[in-house]
């Protein structure tokens, strides 16, 4: 088995949420979908100008919610009205609507560019359980069945089609878009476009011919994660460089970030998911293949239901483990990065990390995953010397010139002060992508249990003094378990066989603990104070260390406070900021059981993730209110037309018991 870290698959993903009928022609494939023409899209020859619906209507009628989040309804407008635009947005935002709406009120089919051809099905499941007629080209299709979506586009008879890019180099997949009318196009997962970035795909740097090819289709870009400068790049590699703009916050005040000393990563996570989300989905992201198996295999063996995810597993058992993680309840993915981009499932309780995150966007990118639906949710990070010199490793042994090693550095350096950072995790998070903090948000680690700061200019100086004597007055260079030891006056084997029991540092350094040494070293490899070279990950000294040596440098340290963050204050301060959580009364508490029971043989039956029939939030908000009639039912937030005509009388059926 490789050890190898994975790159992302070639697999897709929006969302959506209901379903309605109403005349104008159905076509074949969607009458076997269970899919109805609505009056609100009417044939291409329907007069424009009696169009009466507008965004609010169709997002009330269609999915079921009764405002706009944030600036959605001016992203709709703008596109709906044929604006191109840059959409920045973070999971769970609600990015989806903002190109599925439009694809409603243009006329054409929408064509959505989305990276992940093993989640376009679960895309478009979605949309069709809200009565919107969707389709997919991709190699997963037979011949008869790509020739009806084919001929369904070029006759308008579907809303939207979803292409992976690579579709989009090929003459026949372009000379069937010349056939069709375009509503507009959109670019699903833009950051994919960046070239250095972490989800990098060459594919989408050809998409800049869309404009050249289909100059008067609007065209509207998506991400969940990217600096002003990547927004600069995605905006000039895609020709969107008159686009208008549209930034959300980036903050998530729904997940609680924390970031932990690695001791024995696997035993702490098993605790974390023992203590505060047992029987909860959730991603583990490790970095090698090897690690993902060992790490599943561990979470098996002691009861959690756990599943493997990564490149070396073929494509079959791949896309099975996706689907039982999509479609079953209380699963635990552990993964390459070759897992996740396009994941719509909502009820992910947390993401954990036992490996250190190349990049802040990837960090940012994966933890998004957790609490889609808004929901209290844990991003969860073991962190330790090792992956520092693991990380500077790869770097330096990376392919690319030297100016593509000093943007992996800077984006681990960034990375690294995000770990050691004594100030409120969420604030150098959002400040990292521009956006400015507001002060301590009360949901992360530093906040709930604050750690301490100490001057570690003395310690600094010991260290580096002991690397720069086995250099200098012994031509040798060791690792930091080794330095650590001639630190801690131990005179085991290899300190005697190599005399550097004889050196000055010996035993200088017993005021600190192991692990406490082992942070001194971590916190000057984030500052550029040590490096690591060679194959054995030996320490030597910067330029900069000759600061600290002659005392021309003050070096402030975290100290890891000696209990982790009250896990008590999680879901209370979580809620601050988030979704508003429906908490359940002992009288609604078994009718909430019972629908996610009733949803779960449902979505058995129909072939479909859970969420696809109801989100959490929704039983939530029924089992609480308690609708007697169609009418009190229609009122509850994702509750639209089609599902309450599909769904409706069972739901009532089950609040009757």
């Amino acid at each position: 088995m490789s050890d190898r870290p994975d790159e992302p698959d070639d697999d897709t993903g929006p969302d959506a949420d209901d379903d309605q009928k109403q005349p104008f022609g159905t076509s074949r494939h969607a009458r076997a979908q269970g899919v109805t023409r609505r009056s609100y899209n009417p044939p291409m020859d329907f007069p424009a100008a009696l169009r009466t619906e507008t965004p609010l209507d169709v997002l009330r009628r269609v999915f079921g919610y009764d405002s706009f989040r944030g600036f959605q309804q001016e992203v709709v407008e703008h596109v709906a009205g044929g604006g191109d635009a840059l959409v920045l947005m973070p999971t769970g935002g609600g990015k989806s609507l903002c190109y599925q709406i439009p694809a409603l009120l243009r006329d054409g089919v929408a064509v959505v560019v989305s990276p992940l051809i093993a989640l376009m099905q679960d895309q478009v499941d979605a949309l069709r359980a809200v009565g919107v007629r969707a389709s997919f080209l991709n190699s997963t299709l037979d011949p008869d069945t790509r020739r009806l979506v084919e001929a369904e586009f070029v006759a308008g008879e579907i809303d939207l089609l979803y292409l992976a890019p690579e579709a989009l180099g090929s003459r026949a997949t372009l000379n069937l878009l010349d056939r069709g009318r375009i509503a507009l196009f959109a670019i699903d997962e833009a950051h994919c476009v960046a070239q250095w970035g972490h989800d990098f795909r060459p594919d989408y740097l050809a998409l800049s011919m869309l404009h050249e090819r289909w100059p008067g289709v609007p065209r509207i870009a998506l991400t969940a994660t990217a600096t002003s400068a990547t927004r600069a790049e995605i905006a000039t590699r895609l020709d969107l460089t008159d686009a208008r703009h549209f930034v959300a916050s980036f903050d998530r005040p729904n997940i609680q970030y924390r970031i932990v000393p690695k001791r024995e990563p696997r035993k702490q996570l098993l605790s974390l998911l023992r203590d505060e989300h047992p029987g909860d989905a959730g991603i583990v992201y490790c970095l090698s293949r090897a690690s993902v198996d060992k790490t599943a295999e561990f979470l098996v063996a002691n009861g959690i239901a756990a599943l493997p995810y990564h490149a070396g597993l073929d494509a079959v058992t791949r896309a099975a483990h996706q689907r039982r993680f999509l479609r079953e309840e209380g699963l635990v993915m552990v993964a390459t990065i070759a897992f996740g981009m396009g994941i719509d499932k909502p009820d992910v309780r947390f993401v954990a990390h036992l490996d250190l995150p190349k990049s802040v966007e990837g960090y940012y990118q994966e933890t998004g995953r957790a609490g889609r639906d808004g929901l209290p949710s844990t991003a969860w990070l073991a962190y330790g010397l090792q992956d520092v010199v693991q990380q500077r490793k790869m770097i330096d042994t990376s392919e690319g010139d030297a100016t593509h090693r000093r943007n992996l550095a800077a984006h681990l350096d960034a990375m690294l002060a995000l770990c050691e950072t004594v100030r409120c995790r969420r604030g150098q998070l959002l400040e990292y992508f521009g956006q400015p903090a507001t002060g301590p948000c009360g949901n992360c680690d530093t906040c709930l249990t604050p750690p301490e700061s100490w001057d570690g200019t003395v310690a600094a100086q010991k260290l580096l003094s002991t690397v720069y004597r086995l250099d200098r007055e012994r031509n040798q260079r060791f690792g930091a378990g080794h330095c650590i030891d001639i630190l801690l006056g131990r005179s085991n084997d290899k300190i005697v066989q190599h005399r550097h029991d004889a050196l000055s540092t010996f035993g200088i350094g017993t005021d600190l603990r192991e692990a406490e040494w082992r942070g001194v070293v971590r916190q000057l490899l984030a500052e550029g104070l040590l490096a690591v070279e060679g194959d054995y990950g030996t320490l030597a000294l910067t330029e900069a260390s000759a600061e600290v040596l002659g005392r021309r440098r003050t070096v402030m340290m975290r100290r890891e406070p000696e209990r982790p963050a009250s896990t008590g204050k999680t879901a209370k301060a979580a809620r601050g900021g988030a979704t508003a959580v429906v908490e359940l009364s002992p009288e609604a508490a078994p009718v909430f059981e019972r629908l996610r029971a009733w949803r779960a043989a449902t979505a058995k039956e129909q072939g479909v993730p859970a969420y696809v029939i109801f989100h959490d939030a929704t039983l939530r908000q029924i089992a609480t209110d308690a609708p007697t009639s169609l009418a009190e039912l229609s009122g509850i937030s994702g509750v639209g037309e089609n599902k309450l005509a599909k769904y409706g009388e069972q739901i009532l059926a089950i609040l009757a018991e």
